[in-house]
């Protein structure tokens, strides 16, 4: 591939990955347990692990973190969304580079390490544990939104040449 058409398809996956976290944050809840979201723009970042590289989705992860925040967050998102971004481009990137799980099961692994990432950064600023009575409920979402999001993005991954 050339540098050329790698910039191109890095720019694309950023700005597909910041249009799906708008589009997310303007759509209702579908349930009414707090940071309950699909993860939308992680569809980008599963398509750049597994057909752009490592360096490039988290690239696409954090420049998504950032430009979303600043420019329909607060400084409260930006922490959250960067502790839980972390926290799974981590766990993804680690289990696909040992090649253990399908691109699904990476998925999964990173929407529940997203989940809990939030959650160890809610209960170390407020300093409680209570938070993490959300984790069982967070564990099924992040499991739920991790297969859609990696089924999605293998078949990017397929589908698009590079």
């Amino acid at each position: 591939m050339t540098k050329t058409k790698k910039l191109v398809l890095l720019a694309a996956s950023t700005a597909v990955a910041m249009i799906l976290s708008f589009v997310e944050s303007q759509v209702p809840p579908l349930v009414a347990i707090p940071g309950v979201k699909a993860g939308l723009a992680n569809i980008a970042v599963v398509f750049a692990l597994y057909r752009l590289g490592t360096k490039e989705a988290i690239c696409i992860s954090l420049l998504r973190v950032l430009l979303v925040s600043l420019l329909f967050g607060n400084p409260s998102s930006f922490l959250y969304s960067l502790g839980g971004a972390c926290l799974s481009l981590l766990v993804m990137c680690l289990l696909r580079h040992l090649h253990l799980f399908s691109t699904v099961g990476v998925s999964v692994a990173g929407g529940v390490s997203h989940n809990l990432g939030q959650i160890l950064l809610a209960c170390l600023i407020t300093k409680t544990d209570l938070f993490t009575l959300y984790f069982p409920f967070l564990l099924l979402a992040g499991t739920l939104s991790g297969i859609a999001i990696g089924l999605l993005g293998a078949l990017l991954a397929k589908r698009i040449p590079t």
